[in-house]
């Protein structure tokens, strides 16, 4: 099932970033994250939707697509897309890899799970800004999967995890990002 839908870019501090209507939104398999490909403005692509903890999908329109396209914040795209069936490997933070090389039994699990149950726990494992509690949970997952747990269970997957643009599991939008901007800095109104 294609999904045709139009949306504006929009910043995010440095981060530029798609979100979907939700109505288009709503026609995904999932709430939570979801791989798509398709088109945007006739240029194919395949990413990895974050949910915005709001009830609709997002994701960051880095400089490479941009340049490709030919499009910035502010502007508005046509998307052409619909749900991939192959996921991806996730990219394994340095600091996860380290603690799962360090347990040769933990490391065989974590191979044998299915890609999205290490996205899953990932996204867990980023989902916080604070070092103590990423050391934590990075504890919590070895110790987890070497009891066999295969999939991370501590989260709500319908929540934005990218602690960049995001607060409490919701993405931020234009409007909280100039005003979190306006607090930080007061004098640059």
């Amino acid at each position: 099932m294609t999904i045709r839908c139009k949306t504006e870019l929009f910043k995010i501090g440095s981060w530029t970033i798609l979100k979907l209507p939700k109505g288009a939104s709503a026609k995904l398999p999932s709430r939570g994250m979801t791989l798509i490909e398709g088109n945007i403005n006739d240029f194919h692509f395949k990413t990895t939707l974050e949910p915005d903890g709001k009830g609709s999908h997002w994701f960051r329109f880095d400089k490479t697509l941009s340049k490709s396209i030919g499009v910035k914040a502010g502007d508005t795209v046509m998307l052409e897309i619909e749900p991939a069936k192959e996921w991806p490997e996730p990219k394994v933070p340095a600091d996860l890899k380290k603690a799962l090389a360090a347990f040769p039994q933990t490391n065989t699990l974590w191979k044998d799970i299915t890609p999205i149950a290490r996205w899953d726990w990932i996204r867990w494992i980023n989902a916080t800004k604070n070092l103590e509690t990423r050391r934590i949970r990075i504890e919590k997952a070895l110790s987890k999967l070497k009891a066999g747990k295969r999939t991370a269970c501590c989260f709500n997957r319908s929540q934005c995890t990218e602690t960049y643009v995001s607060n409490n599991g919701v993405l931020l939008d234009e409007t909280q990002t100039i005003a979190k901007k306006s607090k930080m800095n007061p004098k640059k109104q």
